[in-house]
């Protein structure tokens, strides 16, 4: 079987699972069972839990990574390609927001959660022309995950088909950290800025 049919597969049958008992109830041989995949493949490609959300990260960066010709400028670039990932997680929607809800209580998953967004950010900073390297670059991918922060909790809420509300969070936290100076390429521009970020709450996320 194609792996990423395998993947999304289980993902879907994991979150189905997530939205309707809770992610703690969702086992790999259940979601695997549900969705009539073969468990031993499932074993070998996701050999405990948590990798299943890891995996979803992964799916929703490649999402956003694909290379559509765009020369925008770092702003809009950031726009486009952080819709990409919410196009992704609105998939497994009610999943995700699911498991959301259990983070205050699996600190691992919370763990693993925040190192994979601080480097899909950083992944999508670089994607839209902005320097991620050196101490600068780190205040850069800081400041970006609050901004994916500020929106993911704005889509939580958005209940609408084109997701207007996730939208108009995205173009503020954006305006906000271009005006912090941490939406440029250069890494002196934002070093002028290195002592603050925008009003954006950090916080471990998918």
């Amino acid at each position: 079987m194609n792996t990423d049919h395998l993947d999304t597969a289980l993902l879907a049958s994991a979150m189905t699972i997530a939205a309707e008992k809770g992610w703690s109830s969702v086992t790999l041989p259940d979601a695997a069972r549900d969705a009539g995949l073969d468990m031993g493949e499932v074993r070998r490609r996701f050999p405990f839990r948590n990798a299943l959300m890891l995996r979803l990260g992964t799916l929703a960066d490649q999402a956003a990574l694909v290379d559509d010709g765009s020369t925008s400028p770092p702003q809009d670039a950031l726009f486009d390609l952080l819709m990409r990932r919410f196009d992704v997680f609105q998939q497994y929607r009610t999943g995700v927001i699911a498991v959301m809800s259990a983070l205050p209580f699996d600190p691992i998953l919370t763990a693993l959660l925040g190192i994979a967004t601080l480097d899909s950010m950083k992944w999508i900073g670089a994607a839209a022309g902005i320097d991620t390297s050196g101490p600068g670059g780190l205040l850069r991918v800081k400041g970006l995950t609050a901004v994916w922060m500020h929106t993911l909790r704005a889509w939580k809420k958005d209940e609408s088909e084109d997701l207007g509300s996730t939208m108009a969070a995205l173009e503020e936290a954006l305006a906000k950290a271009a005006r912090f100076g941490l939406l440029r390429g250069s890494r002196t521009a934002a070093d002028d800025h290195s002592d603050t970020l925008p009003d954006l709450e950090l916080a471990p996320v998918p």
